[in-house]
């Protein structure tokens, strides 16, 4: 599969490194333009690119993995038409609503009831939204190795279909998707603040299929 990132720091390049060892293409986009990337896509070799956040969204599935207070704009002005997006962000845990100036929320409490990746569907219509890769940091999963540990991220959406081929993207990788649910239920499981966030789970084996 080809897929586009929309941003280009730890989770991009994380998941790129694991995607391309796989047998993927990458394509990384950044709001500094493609020639800003130069050194990143050298060091991850020939199967990335850089390109403009339109054609990071044009590939076959694409992760939001910018900071959660830039979606607004990285989101902007993209035709999804259907096309697949893992929203890889996470408003902040403030115990009190944070919102930017243009009325954005920016905590989880600010959300009012509603998840993050519910949010951030609002903010790309069009597209068919799985939340999944940010139930924990990058820092976890370093190890690009073919004996690295089965870590599980988890993988949330109202799409069947969307989910089904994110989970084997994930699997492809030698990492384990667990599907939670809807994003309104397996969304608020994993989102910053939920039960199953920042938790670091090794898959062993499963018992039942």
């Amino acid at each position: 599969m080809k897929v586009g990132f929309i941003g280009a720091g730890c989770m991009a390049t994380t998941m790129g490194r694991h995607l391309i060892n796989a047998g993927h293409e990458v394509v990384l986009s950044s709001s500094r333009g493609p020639e800003a990337l130069a050194v990143l896509v050298a060091e991850l070799g020939p199967a990335a690119s850089a390109g403009s956040k339109q054609e990071a969204a044009e590939c076959d599935v694409v992760i939001l993995a910018t900071n959660w207070a830039d979606a607004p704009v990285a989101l902007k002005r993209i035709e999804w038409s259907g096309r697949i997006l893992v929203d890889g962000t996470n408003a902040h845990l403030g115990s009190e609503p944070d919102i930017s100036a243009d009325g954005v929320a920016r905590s989880v409490a600010a959300l009012e009831g509603r998840t993050s990746s519910e949010t951030i569907a609002a903010m790309a219509p069009g597209a068919r939204l799985v939340k999944s890769i940010s139930n924990m940091p990058m820092a976890w999963i370093q190890d690009f190795s073919p004996q690295k540990p089965k870590t599980v991220l988890f993988v949330s959406g109202d799409d069947r279909d969307a989910k089904a081929l994110v989970v084997e993207l994930i699997d492809s990788t030698g990492l384990v998707a667990l599907d939670l649910g809807s994003l309104s239920e397996g969304g608020r499981m994993q989102q910053l603040g939920g039960p199953l966030s920042a938790i670091e789970l090794h898959f062993v084996r499963r018992i039942v299929r």
